[in-house]
């Protein structure tokens, strides 16, 4: 038995990482056309989002995120252009909004983006923010962020930037503004920030069980509640891989992302890689990689698991062979993402029911392993 569910929507997240080609490292400029090329492809295989990131680091070309979704809207027509993060705390909210407001009409409407704190803190010395004052510069911004777009004038003063005086930006954002995501990566306090301005939910889940987060996910709908918001969507951010054969998958991720997590663990004391961490990330944790039948079945456990209607994987890991992002963009597009509406359509929700995590259910949808 199947149900009616609504769109469940799948999408891809770049960091504007540098692949390779043949061996070889891609240069900058060839990496920032090979994402426009990229997002095309998304929309090719039927993908409802692409987006990109915000850094400023050795490796990453995604600095100028609202140039590059301007350069992916006129080369696309249909699928929703975003942005993965965007630092809200080092950008200034009214050239934000003007950025945005341009790009949402060159895409026609299609434009939305994420904010967020930042876990990579380079921009605050790069744009002369202390880091010091890394909660009240959100906080503050994304309060006159949201006034930006839901009011037509403004009158706002505050500690870090110049005072408005009934301000009225052009070019002008759709009445209410475009599609703007909280980002969060586990505070409470940030779950209760959204739901407090009428936002909707972008987790970033890197490691660990993803359903871990389903306290949070529940959080923010009782606070949506608590605030008088309407219900707001639920999305998930992940890293992965997509190939033929779960060994090939495994065996590639883990040569590109072990030395990416090592210089991590060096720099911010994530856990070190070790091939038994790898292996529980895969099997149970937060990266999806593997086959189209291995990733849909853990996606769709997760989107059950954490109330979502959303799910964004980040498909680019730094040197990653070109050939192996473009086979994850077609598999995501052309096998995983109906797949997944597939199983999120049955009836009853065998997971819910089984208790089983993803692994531990076959390809007919059976739990194993009593």
């Amino acid at each position: 038995m199947t149900a009616e569910v609504p769109h469940f929507q799948l999408g891809l997240n770049s960091f504007g990482e540098l692949p390779t080609d043949g061996g070889r490292v891609l240069h900058d400029a060839d990496t920032v056309r090979l994402l426009v090329e990229e997002a095309q492809l998304a929309e090719s295989v039927g993908l409802d989002v692409f987006s990109v990131g915000e850094h400023y680091k050795d490796g990453q070309v995604d600095s100028a995120t609202p140039v590059l979704l301007a350069a992916a809207a006129q080369a696309t027509s249909t699928i929703h252009l975003g942005t993965s993060v965007t630092v809200l705390s080092t950008q200034d909210p009214v050239r934000l909004y003007q950025e945005f407001a341009t790009v949402d009409a060159i895409s026609r409407g299609r434009t939305e983006l994420v904010l967020g704190r930042a876990s990579a803190t380079e921009s605050f010395p790069l744009f002369g923010y202390d880091i010091a004052d890394y909660e009240e510069l959100f906080e503050e911004k994304l309060a006159l962020f949201v006034r930006l777009m839901r009011e037509e004038r403004v009158t706002w003063r505050g500690r870090y930037r110049a005072p408005l005086t009934d301000a009225r930006l052009h070019p002008r954002m759709p009445e209410g503004g475009i599609p703007a995501w909280v980002g969060i990566g586990g505070s409470p306090e940030s779950v209760v920030r959204a739901a407090r301005y009428g936002l909707p939910l972008m987790m970033a889940v890197i490691g660990g069980r993803p359903e871990r987060f389903a306290g949070h996910a529940e959080l923010y709908l009782r606070a949506l509640a608590q605030f008088g918001q309407p219900e707001l969507p639920i999305a998930q951010h992940s890293l992965g891989l997509v190939a033929e054969t779960d060994d090939e998958a495994r065996e590639l991720y883990w040569r590109h992302w072990e030395p990416v997590v090592a210089q991590l663990s060096a720099e911010r004391g994530f856990y070190p890689p070790t091939p038994d961490r790898y292996a529980l990330e895969v099997e149970t944790g937060a990266l999806f990689v593997g086959t189209p039948e291995t990733v849909a079945q853990k996606i769709a456990f997760v989107a059950r698991a954490n109330h979502l209607s959303r799910f964004d994987l980040k498909y680019d890991l730094l040197h990653l062979p070109r050939q192996a992002r473009e086979r994850t963009i077609r598999l995501l597009g052309e096998q995983v993402a109906p797949r997944v509406r597939e199983l999120l359509a049955q009836e009853p929700a065998h997971w819910a029911a089984t208790g089983r995590t993803p692994a531990q259910i076959t390809k007919d949808g059976r739990a194993v392993h009593a």
